[in-house]
């Protein structure tokens, strides 16, 4: 199933060019918040529940006129890999990998949907666009091992990790408001039998910046999962970036932002740089 959040929070079912309206179908819909209807869906599968949805009589709306939004708006834990792919180890000098470096936290007031901006925060300071393969908790995963990792994913989508080049923690740099597009939707995961063999490619401004594909990885998905969950706890609805390959690049006011991965689906968003201020005039600057 392709499952996306579509018109101020409704929930849809991706049939061919027509999303269908099965938001009533999920149960406590209606006090969904700010973590929208697909996370309730996701924890009512994880607590076990059989749902399936009945696309019978039911509203379906032109893919071409619906609103998509971002399919998880505030996921618990939005989890990243640093560097690994090893051609984005080369172009930016790394010395090291994801392997010694371990994965960061975003945070999830940084995630946008399809159709919005990203902002750039400064006139001087470079904002890369960096292309990923997210992957979407399902059950909750403790110490799992990488033979069991893809039995806790409920699905995949796209998702771009926007860096800004100056020198703070990634965690910082990486989780500006908007800094974090997810979407168009997410894929439940019996559509991706291997997540470690699918193309992806990012063009930024009508140019071909990335393309790889996830064999590539240094930790594919399964490793990646095995190694998170023996750091930190993973719940239904939190979101792994996988990394990004080589061709990461600045990104300026008016660009348009397109990730497309295999099987899964097309991501598109703008720039907006015209709130951009210099570095020097952030809060919390220290003259030397």
């Amino acid at each position: 199933m392709r499952l996306a959040l579509f018109d101020k929070g409704r929930l849809g079912l991706v049939e061919g060019d027509h999303l269908v309206d099965v938001t009533d179908q999920v149960a406590g819909a209606d006090t969904a918040g700010p973590a929208g209807v697909l996370q309730r869906h996701i924890e009512a599968v994880a607590d076990g529940s059989t749902v399936r949805f009945d696309l019978t009589g039911r509203v379906r709306v032109p893919l071409a006129r619906a609103a998509l939004a971002a399919p998880l708006p505030r996921p618990g834990k939005i989890i990243g890999a640093p560097v690994n792919y090893l051609d984005h180890k080369a172009e930016m000098e790394y010395t090291t990998s994801v392997a010694d470096l371990g994965v960061f936290l975003k945070a999830n007031s940084s995630v946008i949907g399809p159709g919005e901006d990203i902002v750039l925060p400064y006139t001087d300071k470079r904002t890369d666009q960096e292309g990923e393969l997210g992957v979407v908790i399902g059950r909750t995963a403790s110490h799992v091992s990488v033979d069991d990792a893809l039995d806790h994913v409920f699905g995949y989508t796209c998702v771009l990790d926007i860096t800004v080049r100056s020198g703070e923690d990634r965690s910082t740099r990486k989780s500006f408001d908007t800094f974090t597009p997810i979407g168009p939707w997410i894929v439940t995961a019996d559509e991706i039998p291997d997540p470690d063999s699918l193309d992806l490619r990012c063009d930024v401004a009508g140019t071909t910046r990335q393309r790889t594909n996830t064999a590539d990885l240094i930790f594919g998905v399964r490793e990646l999962i095995a190694y998170t969950s023996s750091v930190m706890t993973l719940h239904p609805g939190d979101v792994i970036a996988t990394g990004t390959p080589a061709g990461v690049g600045a990104l300026g006011h008016g660009d348009r932002v397109v990730l497309e991965i295999e099987r899964i689906g097309r991501l598109e968003v703008g720039v907006d740089g015209s709130r951009a201020a210099p570095y020097a005039q952030r809060p919390g600057r220290r003259n030397p």
